[in-house]
């Protein structure tokens, strides 16, 4: 059985990576005004950068039609042969894709078998799991097994992150309006967390520098319990229009963490819209396997 593992754009998987482990990537979408856009292909995260500062046109995404990953899972099935396929997304508490991946997979039932997942995460968190998947995939692991390392690698992980402004979250209706409106309280600054499969508040502190601090130092603990345990430790940070403090960030937890890998991955287009200019996260995984 020939196994392909699948994910969505929203992983912010390089897509050098992603080639060289055999992971198939379907972008979602941007919508400017009337128009809506491919990720990666007609619309770049600089250029929603630029179109979030200038404040002249409608920004928000749109969910992925069924019709779309159809097209998507034919064509993979077609060119690699395979003979199922393991499609895991963002978490359906936050988009309609997994929904979408669900009637694809129904309705490419007779060509190739789908096993759709909810990551109930986003990001690197999500990318990682399909790195490891598609690992196991190459050593000849069925799809029962490629899809119980993607499950595990998903529930396990940690994302937390800052953000200049909640507003970007609250226009999205990916963080509640009360949320939003504590977050902006005496100048307080949020630290938010995916957890549950939403974005959720985490903690508040008084000054960009501090909430940066935490960050580091939440990440530096939990990349030690796991450690702790002979675990394989891979961390994410991303960052929306701050490559140079992600740099930074990068650089501290490799100081801190000289057996972990540490990326620094720009987010894409999509998750851009909703975080805005100003965002620093970090994602910490561990292999299942």
């Amino acid at each position: 059985m020939t196994v392909v593992v699948v994910t969505d754009s929203t992983s912010c998987l390089p897509l050098d990576r992603a080639q060289a482990a055999g992971v198939e990537v379907v972008p979602l979408h941007v919508t400017v005004g009337r128009r809506t856009l491919v990720e990666g292909r007609d619309i770049s995260t600089d250029e929603v950068a630029s179109l979030l500062k200038a404040g002249k046109e409608q920004v928000s995404t749109s969910r992925v039609a069924p019709g779309d990953l159809v097209v998507a899972y034919r064509e993979i099935a077609e060119r690699t042969g395979a003979d199922h396929i393991v499609s895991v997304h963002l978490s359906s508490r936050v988009s309609g894709t997994v929904d979408a991946a669900e009637l694809a997979a129904a309705a490419v039932r007779s060509q190739v078998a789908v096993t759709v997942i909810d990551s109930r995460t986003l990001g690197m968190a999500m990318g990682y799991a399909a790195l490891w998947g598609a690992e196991a995939a190459r050593s000849g692991s069925d799809a029962s097994h490629v899809a119980g390392i993607v499950r595990a690698a998903c529930a396990e992980s940690k994302a937390w992150f800052y953000v200049d402004s909640l507003e970007y979250l609250r226009r999205g209706g990916r963080i509640g309006s009360a949320a939003a409106l504590l977050g902006g309280a005496l100048s307080m600054k949020p630290l938010l967390q995916v957890a549950d499969g939403q974005v959720q508040p985490w903690e508040r502190v008084r000054t960009r520098a501090k909430a940066l601090a935490r960050l580091h130092t939440q990440t530096v603990q939990q990349a030690e319990s796991w450690a702790d345990m002979g675990r394989q430790v891979s961390i994410a940070v991303h960052h929306f229009a701050w490559a140079e403090q992600a740099d930074l960030a990068a650089s501290q937890l490799r100081g801190a963490l000289p057996d972990a890998t540490v990326d620094v991955v720009e987010l894409g287009a999509v998750m851009a819209v909703h975080t805005g200019p100003g965002t620093l996260a970090v994602v910490v995984a561990s292999h299942p396997g």
